[in-house]
């Protein structure tokens, strides 16, 4: 027999409480639950019938009955569900697209949720091309470790340095104020020394102590993370390109 919503969310009054995208992600879960038959049968009409929420109490139905099709519009938006291709005329078949598929419980769709955060299309795109997977699984720790490698490569690669150089060590080499080769020597002293000071703090505290234990952030944090990353990234092509005018 079909699973059914209300085997999920029992209680009416907590249904009705989940904004859309929160009870989508329910819907997915319960969508994903279903054998292939029952998939190839997703049917927005029929989803949309009294027969989906009967269990709960009929003071509840028009209500929840609206809620439910809110989240199902939403599932539509965002590409989980889409309507399936020769079907009937008034495209009420569905099925779950490749990107749904991937989400198989509650927590896959809060980590997609969270993917949100990340402005993909502002960061560094030597960097979202990284992190955006591993970010999209709700493994930030490793998306910043990820981040910061590629600020450490990019430094490492400009300078035309060793693989042995890695780390705190690399960046004050770089940025040395007097010698490195990613200093700009027309600015100011105080303000190169500031910079080497900056890249060496960061690698210092994003990238070495992930490399070396594992260390649980939020994805909130890991945003901020990832941006500044990002930030020092670009910084180092600017010098790079000057070296190369």
């Amino acid at each position: 027999m079909p699973k059914k919503i209300h085997s999920l969310i029992p209680n009416p009054d907590d249904l009705l409480a989940l904004e859309p995208e929160e009870l989508a992600g329910v819907l997915l879960e319960l969508f994903n639950s279903s054998d292939s038959v029952e998939n190839q049968r997703l049917n927005r009409h029929n989803f949309s019938l009294q027969s989906t929420y009967e269990e709960y109490p009929r003071e509840y139905w028009d209500r929840i009955g609206k809620a439910l099709m809110e989240a199902w519009m939403w599932l539509e938006r965002e590409g989980f569900i889409a309507p399936k291709p020769g079907g009937h005329i008034g495209g009420d078949e569905y099925f779950i697209t490749r990107r749904g598929e991937q989400i198989k419980r509650r927590d896959d769709f809060k980590a997609y949720q969270k993917s949100s955060l990340l402005p993909k299309k502002q960061i560094h795109s030597r960097i979202a091309q990284k992190v955006w997977a591993t970010f999209l699984r709700g493994d930030y720790d490793t998306a910043v470790f990820q981040a910061f490698k590629e600020v450490e490569v990019a430094v490492r690669e400009g300078c035309n340095l060793s693989d042995s150089d890695i780390g705190v060590p690399l960046m004050r080499k770089a940025f040395n104020p007097e010698t490195g080769i990613l200093t700009d020597t027309e600015s100011e002293g105080g303000e190169r020394v500031a910079l080497m000071e900056l890249f060496a703090g960061a690698i210092g505290s994003y990238k070495n102590p992930h490399s070396h234990r594992n260390i649980q952030i939020e994805a909130e944090e890991a945003v901020e993370m990832i941006t500044l990353a990002s930030h020092l990234l670009k910084i180092v092509d600017d010098r790079v390109k000057n070296l190369k005018a």
